[in-house]
């Protein structure tokens, strides 16, 4: 099942040329992530029950997942996983992790960290029509509640304008975090499908590639950065250190097939996306997602 979920994502990098397609893992100088219990792996599947394709995410209440909308996109249901390791025993000729149940269900005895979902929405991604700003937000509601210590907090409205013409970029710090591939060339590929996360820094806002839609940023493995990769799509870029939990964007896409260089996320800091995901949680869970200013 991963084997065809890979050759469909090398597919849609191949398919979209400008961009390099959707983002993964992370990469470089990365170090498990024990401190966000909130991003979770999550696996969708299409009409038929299928396995299709795997993401990551944040858990925003007990049951508001953040992702990516080119991870909702064309999918019928989900679930999701929020242990550190979910996959990291994933055996290649049963395609199980025994452990946690992942890719098929949740493991007797993880229920109160896996549970299902079959109400998905996309923030209107198709494609990346409309680029730059290509929409790339979506939502998966749990089936049932995941009680956590802590969850994630989205920044306020415009939290990140400030920052577009500031000098001496190289300061500002973000931290991505996700269960994507750590490495991928033409002959090897490395995944642990475990949460991972790393630092890296502001590139640009103002661009054509940004133009206050996304979020452009770098790493410099040399100084202990890193990057992202297919498979952590869907998973929030944090504004900070690795203590943060403030969340300004979700993983979106990538200019490199090899997942080097320069990473996108689509920013949330906007009002429209705020609102529609406010539009989109059940009533009883609105007053429970948290927006702060930076």
């Amino acid at each position: 099942m991963l084997r065809r979920a890979l050759s469909i994502t090398v597919a849609a990098v191949a398919t979209v040329t400008l961009l390099g397609g959707p983002a993964g893992s992370i990469t470089g100088n990365y170090v498990e992530d024990f401190q966000h219990p909130f991003v979770g792996l999550v696996v969708f599947y299409d009409d038929q029950g299928e396995f299709s394709h795997r993401c990551s995410g944040s858990l925003l209440t007990p049951i508001v997942f953040l992702t990516a909308g080119h991870c909702t996109e064309g999918v019928d249901s989900a679930r999701v996983y929020f242990q550190q390791d979910a996959g990291a025993n994933f055996d290649p000729e049963t395609e199980i992790d025994p452990v946690s149940g992942y890719p098929a269900s949740c493991a007797a005895g993880t229920e109160d960290v896996c549970t299902t979902s079959d109400e998905l929405y996309n923030y209107g991604f198709h494609d990346f029509v409309g680029f730059p700003n290509t929409r790339d937000a979506g939502l998966v509601i749990l089936d049932e509640p995941i009680t956590l210590p802590e969850y994630g907090v989205l920044a306020a409205p415009g939290s990140l304008d400030s920052l577009a013409g500031r000098l001496g970029k190289h300061n500002v710090t973000f931290t991505a975090s996700g269960y994507g591939l750590s490495r991928t060339n033409p002959a090897f590929t490395l995944s642990f499908r475990s949460r991972l996360m790393a630092r890296s820094t502001l590139v640009n806002l103002r661009n054509a590639l940004t133009s206050g839609f996304n979020l452009q940023t770098t790493a410099n493995p040399g100084g202990g950065q890193g990057g992202t990769c297919f498979g952590d799509s869907g998973g929030p870029i944090f504004y900070g250190g690795f203590s943060s939990n403030t969340i300004v964007g979700v993983t979106s896409f990538g200019l490199s097939p090899t997942c080097s260089g320069v990473d996108f996320a689509y920013r949330t800091d906007r009002q429209a996306v705020l609102t529609w995901i406010l539009n989109h949680v059940p009533t009883s869970e609105r007053d429970d997602i948290q927006i702060v200013q930076l």
